[in-house]
Order: C-alpha cells, then sequence, then structure tokens
C-alpha cells in the first residue's frame, strides 16, 4: 500500500505541483490550504506523512505542530519553510518535527527527506504507537487518543486494548485474553475479560460512536481492520 501524504500549503501552485510529483512517484495526497483545515484533516484522517508549511492563515505550521503533538500524534512531519533563520528551524525541531526543508527547494531533495522520515517513521510505529482510524495508542508513554482527545484508561484496560490491538484480525480467546492481561494464575472472577471489554465499549465505542471490538460468538473477541 502507497504511503498517505497530507500536504497543508497556502500557496496553490506550490501544493498542486507537489502533489503531481507525489502522485507520479507513487503517494496518495490530499491538500489543506490552511492551519485549521490541516489539523483537523491530519487528526481525522490516516495519514503516514505531513508536509507543514510554517507561514499559514488561521493556524501557523509551528501551532499546528504543538497542538498536533499535544494530542499524542506521532505522524512524521516535515516543515516547509520560507525562513532562513535557524531559531525558527530548532523551534520546529523542538516541538516534534522530523525534518525541514527551506524553499526554494528541488523536488529531488524534497522526495529524499520524504523517504527518509517515511523509513523512520516506520519504525518508530512498529516499536511504538499502534493505530485503528483514530485511535492512537502509544505503549511507551502509555498513552490512549482518538482524533487528539485523551481516553482515560485503567492499567488494565489499557493492557487489554493494546493486546487486542497487537493481534488485530486474530480472534482472541477468553482464555489468552486472561493470560495475556491478568496472568495464567488469575483467580477472579471468570467473566472479568467481558466486563472489562463493555468498559472499553463504555470509553470509546459509545464516545466517539464507532465499533472497536468484534464480538465472536463461542470463542472471544477481535479488532478488524484498520478503522474506519
Amino acid at each position: 500500500m502507497s504511503a498517505r501524504i497530507l500536504i497543508v500549503e497556502d500557496e496553490p501552485r506550490l501544493a498542486r505541483f507537489v502533489e503531481l510529483e507525489l502522485e507520479h512517484e507513487g503517494y496518495a495526497a490530499d491538500k489543506a490550504a490552511d492551519g485549521r483545515t490541516g489539523l483537523d484533516m491530519a487528526q481525522t484522517g490516516q495519514y503516514d506523512l505531513i508536509l507543514l508549511d510554517v507561514m499559514l492563515p488561521g493556524l501557523n505550521g509551528l501551532e499546528v505542530l504543538r497542538r498536533l503533538r499535544g494530542g499524542g500524534s506521532e505522524i512524521p512531519v516535515l516543515l516547509l519553510t520560507a525562513r532562513d533563520s535557524v531559531m525558527d528551524k530548532v523551534s520546529g525541531l523542538d516541538m516534534g518535527a522530523n525534518d525541514y526543508i527551506t524553499k526554494p527547494f528541488s523536488i529531488e531533495e524534497l522526495l529524499a527527506r520524504i523517504r527518509a522520515a517515511l523509513r523512520t517513521g516506520a519504525a518508530e510505529r512498529r516499536s511504538a504507537a499502534l493505530r485503528w482510524g483514530a485511535l492512537t495508542l502509544d505503549p511507551a508513554r502509555h498513552t490512549v487518543h482518538w482524533a487528539g482527545t485523551p481516553v482515560e484508561l485503567t492499567f488494565k484496560e489499557f493492557l487489554l486494548l493494546q493486546t487486542l490491538l497487537e493481534n488485530r484480525d486474530i480472534v482472541q480467546t477468553r482464555d489468552m485474553l486472561l493470560e495475556k492481561v491478568w496472568g495464567y494464575d488469575y483467580a477472579g472472577e471468570t467473566n472479568v475479560v467481558d466486563v472489562y471489554v463493555r468498559y472499553l465499549r463504555q470509553k470509546i465505542d459509545a464516545a466517539f460512536g464507532v465499533k472497536l471490538i468484534t464480538t465472536v460468538r463461542g470463542m472471544g473477541y477481535v479488532i478488524k481492520g484498520d478503522g474506519p
């Protein structure tokens, strides 16, 4: 599957040029012409990388970046800036940008930086964040977010959700979940898995209008696919 890239750039000709070049290279590309639209698309879409202009109407790029990182998003971000100030670049990197490129730039350099950021981002996602639709679970930080909104889970709720996400499309029996989440020597209530699945459904499914966990009758539970 080709990487999906969001271009947040208010110069229409440049945005279109970059979009065409990305599509020529086999990427899927979407565009946003202002910071607020770009932030909304970044929070609700499933993107592998964001090209983010610093000087944007509505919200500037650094504020968009700050809100994304503050909401738990780890999508690789490459800043596009006409500024040549060291402090602007340092500020962007300190806020969580993965890289930057100064305008005007060659398309060859931009593509090379995109490839590098995608490789790094893929490696980090394998070792860290788990995603399903707008849901992001970060094992390292022990946080869960839905489209940037924090989801408060107990320790066992978190482990149950993590286990189901790590075994996506693979049905987990109640016995398997008991062993992985509560330990093989658990001697408590036998319906504890069902109870905690209900807790997760209340906090995620009901709260955000989705169907995250599917019941497989007579077997157990599963999270299917990549989400809505």
